[in-house]
């Protein structure tokens, strides 16, 4: 036998993969379920889109699914493994991650199942358990409030500084975003922070051709 054999018969068998039964393929899937319904349900939950995205949550939670079983399979055999990597490299995904949240939740789902199919479940526990009191818990601290957005129109073409001095009077620092002046009429729009919205809105339905005034909510990004 020549030194050529004797290293690929070494090399071979240092690298046999383990024998993995139909039970315990069957235990891991079923576990990393469980744990993928659980990710799913964070999820819906934290989320806070307007319009929600079931079909991304079911894939978050198949994500999981599939990664174990991969895991898996590379673990029972080499040759295997190795073809994967060559079909999964070809692999291109082109939906682009506009939330950070959801590239989070893709990243939680990825690593449940690469734990469960290396056969640490546990660990896979004790990460879920301890990112959802994580997210929960940063999620309620509060940060900044976000501003509002008051949108005025009024018939009165001269009345923006009026206008200006019933606004300073509930808001320090109001912001004008827009400004739109027709023939007859004048919309402004402006951002600012105020806890006597209704004080505000009845004062400005008091001034000389006002003809409306709304203060919206909203829960985009807080500007500083």
């Amino acid at each position: 036998m020549s030194f050529s054999d004797i290293f690929k018969k070494s090399f071979l068998e240092g690298w046999q993969g383990a024998e993995i039964g139909a039970a315990a393929a069957v235990s891991v899937m079923v576990l990393t379920s469980f744990l993928a319904l659980y990710v799913f349900f964070v999820y819906r939950v934290i989320t806070r889109k307007t319009f929600y995205s079931k079909n991304f949550n079911i894939s978050i939670a198949g994500v999981s699914v599939i990664t174990a079983a991969i895991i898996l399979t590379v673990q029972s055999s080499i040759v295997i493994s190795l073809g994967m990597v060559g079909a999964l490299s070809i692999v291109r995904f082109r939906t682009a991650i506009k939330d950070p949240m959801d590239l989070m939740f893709l990243f939680w789902s990825i690593s449940v199942g690469i734990i469960c199919g290396a056969g640490l479940a546990e660990f896979a526990v004790i990460l879920s358990l301890i990112l959802t009191a994580f997210v929960l818990l940063l999620d309620r601290l509060p940060v900044a409030r976000a501003p509002m957005i008051l949108v005025i129109n009024t018939t009165d073409l001269d009345g923006e500084s009026v206008m200006m001095q019933v606004v300073n009077r509930y808001s320090e620092h109001p912001h004008i975003k827009s400004r739109n002046r027709t023939i007859d009429s004048l919309d402004i729009t402006m951002e600012l922070r105020t806890n006597q919205g209704s004080n505000l809105i009845r004062d400005l339905m008091n001034l000389k051709g006002m003809m409306s005034a709304s203060l919206l909510s909203h829960d985009g990004e807080v500007t500083f």
